[in-house]
């Protein structure tokens, strides 16, 4: 038995505003402790046939959200695995519980200038459509830090490497482990 042996009992599932490195940090984990790893927005695609821009435009976000709950409820009956879920995920009060109930929560959170430049690079994220990244991200984190305030450990990443972030991960899961273990 490694030290990495305690970390692949449960799934592991990343919450966190956009652009917080999620799905990058998410796919490293995996790597590091041998797991496999899932992205809840490329399952939510998969399962739905379209885009997540093309979900939000045809059909609003309800039914994105709708259709989220229930893959990440679908990924939870599987192995364990490392899960990067979406940002506004864990704002569902059932997604939370499965989360709780079926795996280790990780809140992924890093300062909203750092989180703002990251996002602006890219024109897929359809919540900022039109918007100033900075504005939505600060009202994101009004709404969501409560809910994601609830995650077994918190990683406050700030803008570090992946692989750096990767590790205060393992260390901080370890570490509460241990605690719920004394």
């Amino acid at each position: 038995m490694d030290r990495y042996t305690p970390l692949r009992a449960r799934t592991i599932a990343l919450v966190g505003l956009m652009g917080v490195g999620k799905s990058s940090v998410g796919r490293r984990l995996a790597n590091a402790l041998g797991l496999p790893f899932r992205d809840a927005d490329a399952e939510v695609e998969a399962a739905a046939g379209r885009s997540i821009p093309d979900i939000f435009a045809d059909l609003g976000e309800p039914a994105f959200r709708e259709g989220e709950r229930r893959v990440i409820a679908r990924l939870l009956e599987d192995p364990p695995h490392v899960l990067a879920t979406g940002g506004g995920a864990f704002m569902n009060a059932e997604t939370r519980k499965l989360i709780k109930d079926k795996a280790l929560s990780v809140w992924l959170k890093t300062d909203l200038e750092v989180l703002a430049r990251r996002v602006s690079r890219k024109d897929t994220r359809p919540l900022l459509v039109g918007k100033d990244p900075m504005a939505v991200l600060q009202e994101q984190a009004a709404a969501r830090y409560p809910a994601y305030g609830e995650a077994d450990v918190t990683v406050e990443t700030g803008d570090v490497a992946h692989h750096v972030t990767v590790d205060q991960v393992i260390r901080a899961l370890s570490d509460h482990l241990q605690e719920q273990a004394e």
